[in-house]
C-alpha cells in the first residue's frame, strides 16, 4: 500500500513523528524550525525559538555553538557524541549527542544547517553502571576476606561483654558501658552483613510483583513515622500497569529505601510525589529477543536537593551525609536495580528538591531468569 500524502506533508509528518530532536538554522544563524522532539528536549517552544539567533538561545554553550559554526562555515557535517551538556531553562542540564550537517538548495547553495540532538543520559547512565559494577567486584573481593577476619573476633567481644553484663548486674555505672559495647558490636555486624549483601546478594526468587501495591503499603507505613510528620504523599500510580517479573523482597527493599530517603529529605509541609508509567521511548534489547519497555517509578521530593558535586558520590559505598546510617543504602539499591536489568537515575537541583527514577523492564514471564 503506497502513501497518499504529498511529499511536503510527508516531510512535515516525519519531522513531527520522529523522536530525534531537529533544529533548522538559516544562513544568518537564526532558528527557522524546531520539531516537537526538539521542543521537548530543549524546553523551548517553537514560538519562543523561531526567528531567534542561535547564540541567544544557546548562550555559553560553546561546544554546541562550535559545531554549528564549523558546519556553517566549512559546509560539512560534524558530530560530538561525548561532551555536549545541553542547558535548559526549566530542567537540569542534559548530556546529548549532537550532529550538525549543512542544508543545501537544489542548486547546491548552502542555506543553513540542521542540528540534531539525541538524549544521551541513558548511555551515560549505562557507562556509570558498568563503572560502579567494576568497583563492586573489587569491593566484594575485599569484603569476603575482611568479613571472616572481623566477624570472629567481633563475636568474641560481644560474648565477653554479655558475660560482664551478668557479672556487673549491680554496678549501674559500669553496666551502661557494657550495653554500649554490645550495641556497637551489633552495629558493626549489621554493616558487615549489609556489605556482604551488596557484594554477594542472595539468589533471586522471581514472581509477579505488583509495584503499585508495594508502594501503597510502604507509604501507609511511612505516613505513621516521625519523619513523615507534616508531610504529604501524592500518589499518581497508573492503574493499568499489570504486575512485572521480579524479586518481591528485593524490590520492596529498593522502593522502601528510595521513598524513605525522599521522606527524610522533604521539609515540613512538603510533598513526596510518587508516580508510575510505561516508558515508550526506551527499551531493553537483547539479541534474538523482542524489545522490552520499561516501567518507570518516579519519586520526587521538594527538599533541600543535592549539589552536583555530591550527586556524583551518592552511589559510593560508605558515603553518606546523614548523621546515622552506613552509607550503603543507595549502593545496595543500585545493585538491586542492576540485577533486575534496570536503571536508577537521580536528578537534583540544590535548594529545590530531588527526583529519582527507577527503570524496571516490563517483563511478565517469571519462570525465566532476569539475566
Amino acid at each position: 500500500m503506497s502513501l497518499t500524502t504529498s511529499p511536503d506533508q510527508l516531510a512535515q509528518n516525519v519531522l513531527a513523528s520522529t523522536t530525534e530532536a531537529i533544529i533548522v538554522i538559516d544562513i544568518d544563524y537564526k532558528i527557522v524550525l524546531l520539531n516537537p522532539a526538539a521542543q521537548n528536549l530543549t524546553g523551548m517552544s517553537a514560538r519562543q525559538a523561531t526567528g531567534q539567533h542561535i547564540e541567544a538561545l544557546f548562550k555559553d554553550q560553546e561546544g554546541l555553538l562550535y559545531l554549528v559554526n564549523t558546519s556553517m562555515q566549512e559546509g560539512r557535517s560534524i558530530s560530538d557524541r561525548e561532551t555536549i551538556q545541553l542547558s535548559r531553562p526549566t530542567a537540569p542540564d542534559l548530556p546529548v549527542s549532537a550532529t550538525v550537517c549543512p542544508l543545501f538548495t537544489e542548486s547546491g547553495k548552502q542555506e543553513g544547517v540542521i542540528l540534531s540532538l539525541h538524549d544521551a543520559s541513558h548511555v551515560r547512565q549505562l557507562e556509570q553502571d558498568v563503572q560502579r559494577a567494576d568497583r563492586l567486584v573489587m569491593l566484594g573481593t575485599l569484603a569476603a576476606g575482611l568479613a571472616h577476619e572481623i566477624k570472629n573476633p567481633l563475636g568474641g567481644i560481644k560474648g565477653a561483654a554479655q558475660l560482664l553484663t551478668m557479672e556487673l548486674a549491680k554496678r549501674d555505672d559500669l553496666l551502661e558501658y557494657m550495653q554500649v559495647m554490645i550495641k556497637e558490636t551489633d552495629r558493626i555486624n549489621e554493616i558487615i552483613e549489609e556489605l556482604m549483601n551488596l557484594t554477594t546478594p542472595r539468589s533471586q526468587v522471581l514472581s509477579e510483583v505488583n509495584l503499585a501495591k508495594i508502594i501503597r503499603e510502604i507509604v501507609l507505613l511511612q505516613q505513621q513515622s516521625e519523619a513523615a510528620e507534616d508531610k504529604t504523599f501524592d500518589l499518581q500510580l497508573d492503574p493499568t500497569i499489570p504486575p512485572i517479573t521480579g524479586d518481591q523482597t528485593l524490590l520492596t527493599r529498593l522502593l522502601l529505601n528510595i521513598i524513605k530517603n525522599a521522606v527524610e529529605a522533604t521539609v515540613p509541609g512538603g510533598t513526596i510525589t510518587i508516580s508510575t508509567r510505561i516508558d515508550t521511548q526506551h527499551h531493553l534489547t537483547r539479541p534474538g529477543q523482542p524489545p522490552v519497555p520499561f516501567v518507570v517509578v518516579k519519586v520526587t521530593d521538594n527538599g533541600c536537593g543535592i549539589s552536583k558535586e555530591l550527586l556524583k558520590k551518592i552511589f559510593t559505598p560508605f558515603y553518606t551525609t546523614k548523621s546515622t546510617g552506613s552509607g550503603l543504602g543507595l549502593a545496595i539499591s543500585q545493585k538491586i536495580v542492576s540485577d533486575h536489568d534496570g536503571l536508577l537515575h537521580f536528578d537534583s537541583i540544590e535548594g529545590e528538591g530531588t527526583c529519582c527514577r527507577i527503570y524496571l523492564p516490563f517483563k511478565r514471564d517469571y519462570n525465566t531468569s532476569l539475566s
